[in-house]
């Protein structure tokens, strides 16, 4: 792997880490939970394959 591979990967984590308790304590119900995850799973896709053809 490549420094900015590695970076970019080290970052996405960082953010996952920030964002994860606000997004467990909001989505209680187990529907909104899959629909939000869904969401950002696509976010982190679309980031990855941007990442991937800079």
């Amino acid at each position: 792997m490549q420094l900015d591979e590695i970076m970019s990967a080290i970052f996405l984590i960082a953010v996952l880490v920030l964002i994860l308790p606000a997004f467990l304590s909001t989505n209680n119900r187990i529907k909104q939970f899959f629909k939000n995850l869904s969401i950002w799973a696509i976010i982190v896709s679309v980031i990855i394959v941007v990442i991937y053809f800079i």
